[in-house]
């Protein structure tokens, strides 16, 4: 059988399969409605702006003072509430002790607080230094590490301000200078400030890649066996390689529309700039379909029935999803773990097309991660083929 003949099957059957598709209607618009949710979904999980607002904490003022004088305690407390009511950042709740502030925070109603301890205004006027406690909720570490990072901002520039207000009379043309010598600037690859969005949606159009191929080819080709349309093929004049391309190539259109799909809400909804070459971005999701879908195709082939090629295939993408970066950074990981994920292609599916889109890659610069995503394709493949051969015989 010639390679035309080949080619011409494997267009029938990609195209019977995709008609299968279009045809069934909610199944054509869960295609649409599942990345629309998921983009959604995250969107909101992870807003665009890196920000707290309006986050309830407690304020106890142990200083006593002296004597009913306007003290530094006080002072503190205008300049906290004058910044707070710019930015918004907290919603302070007046709390009279340490003990009833930690209560509240237990019982969740506050998500931390600020302690000013008794002998605040006594240091700074002794020329010592003012001491200020943040009590934090560590149930929740993500906002107990944004909340102390925020105010420790905040609780810096204002002692800044106050040292420049001591080194005026030093007749310093800059009292900034003497106050903070050292001027820090943060530069990025690229112009703009990507937020944490940018970050989160070249994972899952890698991540909706994976799943699109590797839970569409059980479907393709177990419910073919179970319903004996396998069969059918098996008897007809069709070479056993034009069913394993056509089912592939009916499940790489549908991968490729979802991750169109997901491209255009992430433009469009979330405002995600690519920074790099709109065709690379499509070059890599086919070579993420390359490289699945191998794997895809080996584990179909030593399921007996649909409902356990499914399962399989959970239970090896609900990992991938989570250790290969798609929503949490792979630094912040343990060291044991940053070695698994390292061994997964979705892993470097995902920074790659986080390279190009976000910081503008070019293919020098991501030829690590398509080297490995080729040689993972390859040998996939390499081993599906005869699997699935052997497969067809049984």
């Amino acid at each position: 059988m010639t390679a035309k003949t080949i080619i011409q099957h494997s267009y029938r059957i990609a195209k019977k399969d995709l008609t299968e598709l279009f045809r069934n209607r909610l199944g054509l618009v869960l295609l649409i409605v599942m990345p629309l949710f998921m983009m959604i979904m995250v969107g909101f999980i992870y807003p665009s702006s890196g920000t707290i607002t309006d986050l309830q904490a407690g304020l106890v003022n142990e200083d006593s003072g002296f004597n009913g004088v306007f003290t530094p305690s006080q002072g503190f407390i205008v300049g906290l509430n004058t910044i707070n009511n710019h930015t918004h950042m907290l919603i302070l709740i007046n709390v009279n002790g340490t003990a009833e502030l930690k209560d509240m925070v237990q019982r969740g109603q506050l998500e931390g607080g600020i302690v000013i301890p008794s002998n605040f205004s006594q240091s700074i006027m002794s020329g010592q230094q003012g001491t200020i406690i943040i009590v934090s909720d560590e149930s929740n570490p993500q906002i107990s590490a944004t909340i102390q990072a925020a105010l420790t901002g905040v609780f810096n520039a204002m002692g800044q301000q106050i040292a420049i207000q001591n080194v005026l009379p030093l007749n310093s043309t800059n009292p900034l200078a003497i106050i903070q010598p050292y001027n820090i600037q943060a530069q990025g690859i690229v112009s703009g400030h990507p937020s944490y969005f940018d970050f989160i949606a070249p994972g899952i159009m890698a991540m909706t890649v994976m799943m699109s191929v590797m839970t569409g080819l059980p479907v393709a080709i177990s419910q073919e066996k179970e319903i004996g349309t396998m069969d059918g093929m098996m008897v007809a004049p069709i070479n056993r390689l034009s069913i394993l391309l056509g089912k592939t190539l009916a499940q790489t259109a549908r991968g490729l529309i979802q991750g169109v799909i997901i491209l255009g809400l992430a433009i469009g909804i979330f405002g995600v700039a690519i920074q790099g070459s709109i065709l690379l971005v499509f070059a890599l999701l086919l070579l993420g379909v390359f490289s699945f879908v191998g794997l895809g195709i080996v584990i179909t082939s030593f399921t007996k029935d649909q409902e356990t090629a499914q399962m399989l295939m959970m239970t090896l993408m609900f990992p991938m999803m989570f250790l290969s970066g798609v929503f949490f950074p792979i630094q912040q990981m343990p060291w044991y773990m940053q070695s698994i994920s390292k061994a997964l292609p979705l892993t470097y599916a995902s920074d790659a097309l986080r390279k190009v889109m976000v910081l503008g890659a070019s293919i020098p610069q991501i030829s690590t991660e398509l080297i490995i995503l080729i040689v993972f394709g390859i040998v996939m493949i390499a081993i599906a083929l005869p699997v699935f051969r052997k497969m067809m015989t049984r």
